[in-house]
């Protein structure tokens, strides 16, 4: 039996860090999240050393990855491109 492995989002990560701060008991909130007090200690040390910041790679966006694979398709298409216009012009000139 395959376990998935459950992800958090950054926003949860820093809420849950801010309310074990505010309560200051890392037990009683990771087990009202629903969470390992591990987790939430470890999440606590990250925040502590500036993890959770808005440039986090797990934090970018749908819309985002979608941007950024556009902009690799757009550039494969160009040489794409490129290449048929010099098997082109090769062509056309073995035709004189």
């Amino acid at each position: 039996m395959e376990t998935k492995k459950k992800s958090y989002s950054t926003s949860f990560k820093i809420k849950a860090v801010e309310l074990s701060n505010h309560r200051g008991n890392v037990t009683h909130v990771s087990d009202e999240l629903g969470i390992g007090s591990n987790m939430l200690r470890r999440w606590i040390r990250e925040y502590k050393n500036g993890k959770f910041s808005e440039g986090d790679k797990k934090a970018i966006s749908k819309e985002e990855e979608e941007l950024k694979r556009l902009k690799k398709e757009l550039h494969e298409i160009k040489l794409e491109r490129d290449i048929l216009k010099k098997a082109v012009s090769i062509f056309s000139k073995s035709d004189r």
